[in-house]
This record gives structure tokens, sequence and C-alpha cells, in this order.
């Protein structure tokens, strides 16, 4: 009996097809995701060794972690706005929208060195660890930001990736966490209309309101999205009807 009992312990573990095909599938998707981040990194640094324009395209969207990318209409209209007026001493944040990180690469590429701003992309998708201007972001750690950014940002963009409450308040928590104290701080924010009142209501006390522009992405969303801004604009204005504004 007791050479039976060690001969089945002495037997290899085995797993079940169903666990098999399981394991399978995470190798698969973990050297996919190996694969994509190589990719885009031999990309990237053909580009910029080409000095040539970057293109979001370059990144395939992933419609499980909410990626949908702006047209580069759209992109390139909000990367000038954050830009304009900007000099070598401004600090641009962009939170969750890497498709106008990468329009603001580009358009400022085009400026001198010694006017160039300063970009940082907060992203949660390490596949953006190829620019030197990533910072990894979790929404849902607000506050674990660079000590070097918090209080330090002149400029910001977000998308929150989510359009729950509990997203959009944290996202907002790191915004008001990241800018500075001071009356000329731009933000711009873009989401879906159906938080409207609560964007404005968080947002409230930065004077940020819904613009007439409307931005477009690349793939048709089920919901409308706004624009929401604490400044008007040539490309925009505030609309009349300013639910939660003073």
């Amino acid at each position: 009996m007791a050479s039976s009992h060690l001969d089945s312990d002495d037997e290899p573990l085995t797993l079940s097809d169903h666990a098999l095909a399981a394991l399978a599938e995470f190798n698969a998707e973990r050297d996919a995701q190996v694969q994509e981040f190589e990719r885009v990194k031999a990309i990237a640094q053909a580009e910029r060794a080409r000095d040539t324009s970057f293109s979001i395209e370059s990144f395939t969207e992933n419609w499980g972690r909410s990626q949908f990318w702006y047209t580069d209409e759209t992109a390139t209209l909000l990367a000038g706005e954050l830009l304009n007026g900007t000099s070598a001493h401004t600090i641009v944040a962009f939170i969750s929208t890497p498709s106008v990180f990468v329009a603001a690469k580009n358009l400022v590429a085009e400026k001198p060195a010694s006017e160039r701003p300063t970009l940082y992309l907060l992203e949660f998708d390490e596949r953006f660890r190829v620019f030197p201007e990533f910072v990894y972001y979790d929404y849902r750690r607000p506050f674990k930001l660079p000590p070097t950014l918090k209080g330090k940002v002149d400029r910001v963009i977000s998308d929150p990736p989510f359009l729950n409450e509990d997203c959009q308040a944290k996202v907002a928590l790191s915004v008001s966490s990241l800018i500075k104290s001071t009356d000329d701080v731009k933000l711009l924010m873009c989401t879906g209309e159906r938080v409207q009142e609560l964007v404005l209501r968080l947002y409230k006390k930065f004077g940020m309101k819904t613009t007439t522009f409307a931005p477009t992405h690349n793939r048709e969303l089920g919901n409308e999205f706004l624009c929401y801004a604490n400044f008007e604009s040539t490309n925009w204005t505030w609309m009349n009807d300013q639910q939660g504004s003073t």
C-alpha cells in the first residue's frame, strides 16, 4: 500500500484541457503585446531618425481600454490650442489623450529648439513608453504623479477613459493636482455629452464651460462627444446654455 501511495504522489501534475487553452491564450496575448511594443518602438525610432512626423496610426486602438483616436483634424486643432502662446518655459500635460499628444509633438518639432514647450503624456498604455515624454498614469490612483509636475503645469487636456463618475472625478483630482495656481492656466477636456452636468460641477472652480467645438474620432462612437474649456478661442465659443456655470 505504501508503495502505491508513493507512486501516486510521483505522478506529474497535469492541467485540464480548459486550463491549457487558457494558458496558451495568455501566453499568446503576452507575446503579441511584446511584439506590438517592439513594432511601435521601431517605428518611433525610425521616424525620429528621419526627423519625420509621428503618426497615431502606428498605434492600434484597444477598444477594451476605451481607446478611440481623434481624427487628425481634431487632434491638430486641440494641440494647436494648447500650444498657442507657449514658450520654452511652458509645461503642457496630456492626460489619456495620446492622439493629441502626437499631434502636439509634430507641431512642436516645427519650432526652434529654444522655443519648444515641455510636453508630458500621462497614459496607462505602456506602448507609448517609446516616447521620452511618457509618464505612466492610472486614473484609479489620481495623486500618483511625478513630484516635479505637481503644481507646475500650465496647460492640461484630458479625456477620461470611462464615463462613470468615479473615473471622471479622479481625473479631475489629477488635473487639480497638476496645474499651477495662476489665472492663465488653460484647461481642455473632451468627454461624453451625457456627463456634461458632472463635468461642469467638477471643474466649476476653474471656469470650465461647454464649447461649440465638436471633437470627431476616426471611428464613429455611440456617445456624443463635447469639448469643454476654461477659455474661448477662434475655434469655439462657449455655449449659451451653461449648466452648472456661474
